[in-house]
């Protein structure tokens, strides 16, 4: 597939490195920094040019392109790029933006602004933040079949029960999948035998019952029934939509908001969000407030050192869980080290959402972990297919060995997957695997 990515920044960059080998590509950027950095850095056609112009696109080779990724910060910009790129061809064109209000004209119409797919930076960082939220420790959440499999990631701390055993030794539960062990740089697909050290982050795969029962036992400080009492802090769109979304679970989350006529407006968005107009970062303000008694405070700023100084406050008072927005992809590490224990990266969600919109074309559903190191697939088992009767053994004998069946959802059941289990037309099943073999694994599947 010829893929021509328009912005070389953050969003634009991982974008590439998740396609280049496996794609011809091509990015378009007009700092001359950006384009000879991409160069020496990504296995791409780099082109130092205005990407609205039908002649820049022309040279990125718009003619053959199956794909226009329009990543800039500025939304207008994208839009235009899919525009042009509809104007000399017929690709598939996919535009970030920041402004809910694109994305939602964009959905009440019939491909609106020549852009096929578009992807909300707010809105997708508010969805994270939220499913991030819901499960107690967790790093990264996804669903699956219809909700019926839950993906997660932990990890693990020294005072954690699972800290010193043998996966097998933690594998209590009837309907969950130790899926992969993530230890530093590498990504070890979880054995029996493979001993779980403190540090490590464990990847597991279940019904949500199972995963919920085993976040309580790699944190057993941790409630077992999600963040209750939840503290927002900023009013930032990103804040508000993930208010919104706590809202619609049911939740009346409190918002930290300064700005007198910002905290107004929010209050009359967000009838079930108790608005708090004041600095977040003055003490005695949130000793007043009890937001120690919270069970998660979310940093929304629009400043990722304050974000990471609320978050430290909200620790010092007592706060369990903190989930901050940090901006620059690279303090992310740093941050988490420091005083967030889950920073969430709105460029780096962007990208990811991208590039697993880009892969979903061939399953179903996909996710991606630690920063497409690893993905988890869901795909269905067809009438035609050779996987309908066959035994999840002899599946597996087939498959490159860096891959985990983790689930299978049978209708409304959810089927745990052992050797002897026999695969069925109508199965959706949900697969680890290792970034190195996908289209080996999509290709047999």
């Amino acid at each position: 597939m010829r893929v021509i990515i328009v912005g070389a920044g953050e969003v634009g960059t991982n974008i590439a490195a998740s396609l280049d080998d496996d794609h011809r590509v091509a990015v378009v950027d007009t700092d001359e920094d950006r384009v000879d950095s991409i160069t020496y850095s990504h296995d791409v056609l780099a082109i130092e040019g205005d990407g609205t112009a039908i002649e820049t696109l022309e040279e990125a080779g718009i003619e053959d392109a199956d794909m226009v990724i329009a990543s800039t910060d500025v939304d207008e910009t994208n839009i235009v790029v899919c525009g042009a790129a509809k104007a000399v061809a017929d690709p598939f064109t996919i535009a970030r933006v920041r402004e809910p209000g694109l994305l939602h004209t964009w959905e009440r119409s019939e491909r609106a602004f020549g852009v096929d797919f578009m992807v909300c930076t707010d809105l997708q960082t508010a969805r994270t933040i939220v499913r991030i939220a819901e499960l107690p420790g967790a790093r990264d959440v996804e669903r699956f079949a219809n909700d019926l499999v839950t993906m997660a990631e932990f990890e693990v701390h020294p005072d954690s029960p699972i800290a010193g055993e043998t996966v097998a030794e933690a594998d209590r539960y009837e309907s969950l999948t130790f899926a992969a062990i993530i230890r530093g740089d590498d990504v070890l697909v979880a054995r029996g035998e493979t001993a779980i050290q403190t540090g490590d982050d464990v990847v597991v795969i279940g019904s949500g019952e199972s995963v919920r029962e085993f976040a309580g036992t790699v944190s057993p400080e941790s409630t077992t029934t999600g963040a209750n009492e939840v503290v927002i802090v900023g009013g930032t769109e990103i804040g508000a939509q993930a208010a919104g979304f706590f809202e619609s679970r049911g939740l009346e989350p409190r918002l930290i908001e300064q700005d007198p006529e910002q905290a107004r407006e929010l209050a009359e968005r967000l009838p079930k969000t108790v608005v708090l107009q004041s600095d977040a970062t003055d003490v005695d303000f949130l000793v007043r407030e009890h937001v120690n008694e919270s069970d998660i405070v979310v940093a929304a700023l629009d400043s990722d050192e304050r974000n990471l100084l609320v978050s430290l406050l909200a620790k010092r008072l007592g706060v369990d869980r903190t989930i901050g927005v940090v901006e620059a992809g690279e303090f992310v590490d740093i941050f988490e080290t420091v005083g967030i224990d889950v920073a969430v990266n709105p460029r780096l969600v962007t990208a990811e959402e991208i590039t697993r919109f880009t892969r979903e074309r061939r399953t179903e559903r996909i996710a991606m972990l630690e920063h497409d190191r690893a993905e988890v697939l869901e795909f269905e088992v067809e009438e035609e297919s050779p996987l309908a009767g066959a035994r999840i053994e002899d599946v597996m004998a087939d498959l490159p060995d860096r891959v985990v069946i983790g689930a299978i959802a049978r209708g409304e059941e959810l089927v745990t997957p052992r050797g002897e289990t026999v695969l069925e037309a109508g199965d959706h099943v949900v697969l680890f695997v290792d970034t190195e073999v996908v289209d080996a694994v999509v290709a047999y599947l």
